[in-house]
């Protein structure tokens, strides 16, 4: 049996490779909310980002984590979210609306120049030109939480809450956590140092 595993052919493995991006836009979440405000710097700890609504070395498990009892506290893989603009309009154009800020849905980042930014894979390595390094845990799910604060700027539309999730798969950017903390600042080049990848059938 071992024989006719490791005989079998090797799976395709794409190089590791790098990306360089921008970063557009930093939010924060000061508040007990949902919604982020635009700030000209943001310092990250190991914790995330202090006074966030998300930052933390732990978290409580929630929806995204069935195999926990609700409540469980766990690992903070979800310190920091990031979306790209392009993604966002493309977002709001299959929702058949004029916009959707980033502030609206919780955004703490907005970068430019990484093609199809909510495809990157997990592991990836955001490395900032200020020193700053955050490390990709993967997509960001699109939720009716988020739906609903779009809907809150279209109140003449129904159904948009239901919407964003449905049409935003793969298009809602990703979350990451603190490897090495630093100061990021808009404008600053940041190179997504990208790990070999495969697809593991078993």
């Amino acid at each position: 049996m071992t024989a006719d595993l490791f005989s079998a052919e090797t799976p395709r493995i794409l190089r590791a490779r790098k990306i360089s991006g921008t970063v557009a836009r930093l939010l924060a979440a000061e508040g007990d909310g949902f919604a982020t405000s635009a700030v000209d710097s943001l310092t990250f700890t190991f914790d995330g980002i202090p006074g966030d609504v998300h930052a933390g070395a732990t978290r409580r498990s929630g929806g995204r984590e069935p195999w926990y009892p609700r409540g469980t506290e766990m690992r903070n893989e979800r310190q920091i979210s990031i979306l790209a603009s392009d993604e966002l309009a493309e977002a709001a154009r299959r929702m058949e609306i004029e916009t959707i800020e980033p502030e609206w849905i919780g955004a703490n980042m907005v970068l430019d120049g990484l093609p199809r930014l909510s495809m990157i894979p997990s592991r990836t390595r955001l490395a900032f030109e200020g020193g700053a390094v955050l490390r990709v845990d993967g997509q960001n799910a699109p939720c009716r939480i988020a739906g609903r604060s779009i809907a809150a700027h279209y109140p003449d539309r129904e159904g948009l809450d239901l919407a964003f999730p449905k049409v935003a798969a793969r298009l809602r950017g990703l979350v990451a956590w603190v490897e090495k903390p630093g100061t990021v600042v808009p404008g600053e080049k940041v190179t997504a140092n990208i790990p070999e990848q495969w697809i593991y059938e078993g």
